[in-house]
């Protein structure tokens, strides 16, 4: 008599499929250090497009500044003058400065802009250059 051998016995090894553990861990560590870089680069694209957005707005509040010295045509200038304005639901603080420049009655106004009232931190700045109105008859 022969002794049977059970079933599973008599069936030839099959290679198993499959991933083992450490396979496993080393997909998942990949996947890992990849969503940190992606979310690490979202991050510093939107703080990019935010100071973006600053530096824009300030160079627009500058350039109010100096299209108001424009229009109130007086003459001199006001030296080191200061003042707020009001954009996009924030309050920006300028400081203008008039200095001299080589060319007789020119003066160079550079306006900085910031949003903390002791511009202490300055986000713009814009220069540009005033001659004393001419009267028109």
């Amino acid at each position: 008599m022969t002794r049977r051998l059970p079933q599973h016995m008599h069936l030839p090894k099959q290679k198993q499929r499959g991933l083992t553990l450490i396979e496993v861990m080393v997909a998942l560590l990949i996947f890992g250090l990849t969503g940190v870089a992606v979310l690490k680069a979202t991050s510093d694209n939107l703080t990019g497009v935010s100071q973006i957005k600053d530096v824009t707005v300030a160079t627009y509040v500058a350039n109010n500044r100096l299209n108001q010295i424009h229009i109130e045509r007086r003459w001199p200038l006001e030296k080191n003058a200061k003042g707020e304005m009001k954009m996009l639901d924030r309050t920006w603080y300028w400081r203008q400065d008039v200095s001299k420049t080589e060319v007789d009655d020119m003066v160079q106004v550079r306006v900085w802009v910031s949003l903390d009232s002791d511009m202490q931190t300055t986000i713009t700045d814009v220069v540009t250059f005033f001659a004393p109105p001419v009267e028109r008859s």
